[in-house]
């Protein structure tokens, strides 16, 4: 498996890169939808057009910089040391964690990444395939009470992996969907055909 990962082309990693980022773009659309930011949401529609093969334009970052300030407010940067970013961070670590442990656990190398390239960071994998599932921990996030961040809101944002959502025609917990998924990239990359990515989709 290690051998097939190194020998992924740059085409064929570009190519499942530019379906995850529109597919990360789409799920922060239908979220600002939710929460009833339509001409913000109608802005990252129009983004998805425009995003090109591996992402080039940095839609994804456009995209990022609309949907926090619609969600959180045009003063919101996520750099602010708040109660907000610390349950971002928080909900996202969860998230990559969870996706380190599948990436190792399937036989893969969680450095070697297919846009994340950061020598540092250990995680360039995770980081790739876990982007369109931040917007759980978003969706999470924009729903509580951030008083404070202590220990309940931590289990809240843990309880995330046990939310049901859709994926390839079945109802699964997160947890679950995030194999599913990961095994449906691999499957990608080593047939060489990115329409085999199966992407959830959100249950209300």
């Amino acid at each position: 498996k290690i051998r097939n990962q190194i020998a992924w082309t740059d085409l064929e990693k570009e190519l499942v890169w530019t379906e995850i980022v529109t597919e990360k773009i789409r799920q922060q659309s239908i979220h600002l939808q939710e929460a009833s930011a339509y001409e913000e949401a109608e802005l990252l529609e129009k983004y998805i057009t425009e995003v090109e093969p591996g992402d080039t334009s940095n839609r994804e970052g456009h995209a990022a910089k609309v949907y926090f300030n619609a969600l959180f407010g045009l003063d919101f940067t996520r750099t602010e040391d708040n109660n907000i970013n610390a349950a971002l961070n928080y909900g996202y670590s969860i998230i990559l964690s969870t996706f380190t442990r599948e990436i190792a656990a399937t036989g893969y190398i969680t450095q070697l990444g297919l846009f994340h390239d950061n020598m540092f960071n250990q995680f360039n994998l995770a980081s790739d395939l876990m982007e369109p599932f931040r917007v759980l921990v978003d969706r999470e996030v924009k729903q509580m009470k951030l008083d404070s961040f202590e220990h309940d809101e931590k289990m809240q944002l843990v309880n995330i992996l046990n939310q049901e959502v859709s994926i390839d025609g079945r109802i699964q917990y997160v947890n679950n969907a995030i194999k599913i998924y990961c095994k449906s990239v691999f499957d990608a990359l080593n047939d060489d055909d990115s329409s085999l990515v199966r992407f959830y989709r959100f249950e209300l």
